[in-house]
């Protein structure tokens, strides 16, 4: 005799027996709008330049990011998170080339915004470290220590060169107290108020930057756990979250996003703007890595690590795969 409505009348497994059905019911939806795409520009060079630990990502030259940021818009992606890479020999102290109007992600902001104009939104990294003939994301002092004040004062100064060189969005990733802040102030003084900032609110010292400093010719000695987050704590993102928040940002971002889905949720949770998180170079080369030794299905793997990401709360993903999955999507 069957007893209906008890087991096993209740079969989840119904709604999964097709694609379509599968599909249909999906509670999470990756869109080409979602995405943003990191690219690397590096100063000298007429081809692009392979890097190794990250298959299929090059420095670019000023020519073929170009042509990377047609593509992106062809492809429906939002935006482009623009890093410069300068000559070594133009690395100093003080990372003067990161606010030389001519240096070469100002050079680069304008040739992208030459070419595509308002149809993808040009971000661009506030931030010493590609500059600095130490690595660090700031100024040192006597002691060899970041001295965050001094360093506020070079951010400024950067505001304003990328704003006049026409990014829309400055993407504040130092991990200085006050950045935001700063940044914000240095935009309106200079009547750049439509500009917006993307607070790293919460930056992770992470193992997973690794291939990221082959990316943009790190010069960086020691470490920066003195300034970007140690990954055991979460109170103290809430803290950073609120602090930047309180400051003006527009949108916050975590980073990495894989290791730390649960951060991403909660800030998610928590606040009114848009929410971004980081895919990092890291993240990238261990499914690049283990598809080439043939362990893991590549694309298959590629979309449910961002779907993982945007399930718990992303509504922006910067990701190196963003215009090959968007054609994808």
């Amino acid at each position: 005799m069957t007893v209906y409505g008890s087991f096993p009348g209740a079969r989840p497994r119904r709604l999964r027996t097709s694609p379509a059905m599968r599909r249909m019911v999906a509670e999470t939806r990756l869109h080409p709008a979602d995405l943003i795409l990191p690219a690397f520009v590096r100063e000298g060079i007429d081809e692009p330049l392979a890097i190794s630990a990250m298959p299929g990502v090059v420095q670019h030259s000023l020519d073929t990011l170009r042509k990377a940021a047609v593509e992106a818009v062809g492809a429906g992606v939002s935006g482009i998170m623009l890093f410069g890479v300068p000559e070594d020999a133009k690395k100093d102290a003080l990372g003067t080339a990161g606010t030389d109007p001519e240096g070469i992600l100002q050079v680069a902001i304008r040739a992208v915004r030459e070419e595509v104009g308002d149809d993808l939104v040009i971000m661009s990294d506030l931030c010493l470290d590609e500059y600095t003939d130490h690595g660090h994301c700031g100024v040192l002092d006597a002691a060899g220590r970041v001295d965050n004040d001094a360093t506020l004062e070079r951010y400024a100064e950067m505001a304003q060169v990328q704003a006049d060189a026409g990014a829309h969005v400055l993407g504040a990733s130092g991990m200085m107290d006050g950045q935001v802040g700063v940044a914000r102030d240095a935009l309106d003084t200079i009547g750049k108020e439509d500009v917006s900032v993307l607070a790293y609110a919460v930056k992770y010292s992470s193992a997973f930057y690794g291939p990221f400093r082959e990316a943009v010719g790190s010069s960086l000695t020691g470490d920066r756990k003195t300034y970007q987050q140690d990954p055991a704590n979460v109170r103290e993102s809430m803290r950073e979250l609120a602090l930047d928040l309180e400051e003006g940002a527009d949108m916050v971002m975590v980073k990495p996003a894989g290791p730390y889905l649960d951060v991403l949720a909660k800030v998610a949770a928590e606040v009114a703007v848009p929410v971004a998180a980081y895919q990092i170079s890291g993240e990238y080369a261990m499914i690049e890595a283990a598809a080439e030794k043939g362990w893991i299905d590549r694309d298959k793997a590629i979309m449910e690590s961002l779907t993982g990401i945007k399930r718990a709360g992303a509504q922006l993903i910067l990701t190196y795969w963003a215009t090959e999955v968007a054609r994808a999507l």
